[in-house]
């Protein structure tokens, strides 16, 4: 199994929460401090290199209009953390690239951070959050369509090295493609993308791309893992690699477990910060008829996480918190019930949360937990089979997450 240390890059020095009704859109950016914001980023990087030297590798995201994320371009980021670490494999996850009007540069903007990193980039799609559409002037429509054909127009500049090429798709139109820089990694660096229900997982499975999917626990994870691989068997492809799914959650490696579970109310706060008015959750077009539906009729929905206990959110798995010992029996439990998966990323860093405790979960986590699991679960071990689940995730109309 691989690990990816996973931080939002907060800002987290809010005004009193009842001064505010919403952390997202409308939060006027004068809350924003430039010179505590320069100091974050600087810990930041040092998180990241903390990870990198311990031997895990590190994952970004991009999120625009909101303190939750200061990271408003991850190919930014990535690039600078290209520079200073030297092992560590870096994964964006992800490129919004539902809401971007030019794919093209998207693929060179990876295939530069690819060269910068010598190949240690990896590289993940995402539809985009609901409530930045407005913040990135994007339609809400036919979003999941515009998301996959900005991802074959960015494969095929970077597998075409003949000379330029056109593109007469149905929402994006290019003359000329000829990308350079072109990519380090031949043919292109590895591709993941985002699936958070089973309705949207099979095209996933049909590109071979990594599925990855966030705080979704033991009941969402293993609907969308099923579904994944109930296409992958009707291609004819076998059984499908562990190295192929993904699963996000929030972690924290204590020395003992009341020091894991002090690490875990700090993540805390990634969740109970995200205020967000239902005017930006919901925008018409976004999620299916059916699904929306049923959350404007009181089903669950990803921000039912918010209101969550801490009990809750350790027996759902969304959380995996406490000594090395139980974290290891945490995850060893969630791999079997929801059929195994490759790559989990550790969501350990939130809110005020210092550079000294970080390191602290990092390293107790690659020192105690990690030589555990990975006798117990290496890298060749292939998926249990499952059965595919039958009923739709409400979790496809949001992630809490951003993806």
């Amino acid at each position: 199994m691989e690990y990816w240390h996973f931080s939002e890059t907060p800002y987290p020095n809010l005004p009193p929460e009842g001064s505010y009704d919403s952390v997202r859109v409308t939060m006027p950016n004068s809350v924003m401090d430039p010179e505590k914001a320069a100091d974050l980023w600087e810990r930041y990087i040092e998180d990241w290199k903390v990870a990198d030297e311990a031997g895990i590798n590190i994952m970004v995201n991009e999120h625009h209009g909101t303190a939750t994320c200061m990271d408003a371009a991850a190919p930014v980021v990535a690039a600078a953390i290209s520079q200073v670490t030297k092992n560590a494999k870096i994964l964006i996850l992800g490129n919004p690239v539902s809401n971007r009007k030019d794919p093209v540069r998207v693929a060179e903007e990876m295939a530069l951070v690819d060269l910068l990193s010598r190949g240690r980039l990896e590289v993940g799609f995402v539809r985009g959050v609901p409530y930045e559409l407005s913040a990135t002037n994007a339609s809400p429509v036919r979003m999941n369509e515009r998301m996959w054909e900005a991802i074959d127009l960015i494969k095929a500049s970077w597998e075409n090295h003949d000379g330029p090429f056109n593109w007469e798709g149905e929402h994006f139109h290019h003359r000329q493609v000829n990308i350079w820089p072109r990519p380090y990694t031949q043919p292109h660096p590895p591709i993941w993308v985002t699936g958070m229900s089973p309705t949207s997982v099979p095209q996933i499975a049909d590109n071979d791309y990594v599925l990855a999917t966030f705080l979704t626990g033991y009941e969402g994870t293993k609907k969308v893992f099923d579904a994944y691989r109930t296409r992958w068997a009707e291609t004819g492809k076998g059984e499908v690699p562990t190295d192929r799914l993904a699963y996000c959650a929030m972690t924290y490696v204590g020395r003992t477990d009341d020091e894991g579970m002090e690490g875990a109310e700090q993540l805390m706060w990634y969740l109970r910060s995200n205020k967000v008015p239902p005017q930006f959750i919901l925008p018409p077009g976004y999620t299916p008829y059916f699904v929306r539906a049923a959350t404007l009729q009181g089903g669950k929905s990803a921000f039912d996480l918010a209101s969550m206990t801490m009990d809750q959110l350790l027996e759902s798995g969304i959380m995996f918190a406490g000594s090395p010992s139980t974290v290891t029996a945490q995850i060893e439990q969630f791999y079997g019930r929801v059929g195994g998966f490759g790559h989990l990323i550790l969501h350990g860093q939130a809110g005020f949360m210092d550079h000294d405790m970080t390191s602290r979960g990092i390293r107790n986590f690659v020192e105690h937990v990690k030589p555990q699991l990975d006798f117990l679960f290496p890298s060749s071990n292939p998926i249990i089979g499952a059965t595919a689940a039958e009923d739709v995730n409400l979790y496809e109309s949001v992630s809490l997450g951003g993806h």
